[in-house]
């Protein structure tokens, strides 16, 4: 199965660029991204807080049988409509230090649009670590439940 969601990671950069292209118009694709109860479907995570505006806090769990297996959250940096995020993303209770996330979302035409993330880790190291987990696998997979969920919103 061929993966559309893209990484693309330099050897020996603390770096990796995430690139995807769906067919959805601009504003759904960001909706997607904005909207609590949206990213909850597509992530597959209870969006705790999600305050999208300069300095607003997120977070989202996963739990499972009560006890919560995955947590992350952050402070957005920078809120533009229809354009970019930027924001903090630390994963908590793991060795990953707090990552840097550059959201930029791009019309390609009315009914298509890209998001590229540039996220920037404390070492290669651990950009390294990451790309060794199933990171790439399980994001497509997400990015792939998001056009279909969002799809349906057209």
């Amino acid at each position: 199965m061929e993966l559309k969601t893209r990484i693309h990671a330099e050897e020996d950069r603390q770096e990796l660029f995430i690139i995807r292209e769906f067919d959805l118009p601009l504003e759904l694709l960001f909706k997607a991204y904005e909207d609590p109860e949206i990213v909850e479907q597509w992530m597959g995570t209870k969006v705790v807080k999600l305050e999208n505006h300069k300095h607003g806090l997120w977070r989202f769990e996963t739990s499972h049988e009560e006890q919560v297996v995955f947590a992350a959250n952050g402070v957005i940096l920078e809120f533009v409509p229809n354009e970019k995020i930027t924001r903090t993303f630390e994963m908590e209770n793991s060795p990953f230090p707090v990552q840097l996330e550059f959201l930029s979302f791009e019309e390609i035409s009315e009914e298509k649009s890209k998001i590229t993330i540039q996220q920037i880790f404390k070492s290669v190291a651990f950009r390294n670590q990451l790309l060794e987990m199933p990171f790439a696998k399980g994001l497509n997979m997400a990015h792939d439940r998001l056009q279909k969920i969002v799809n349906q919103l057209k």
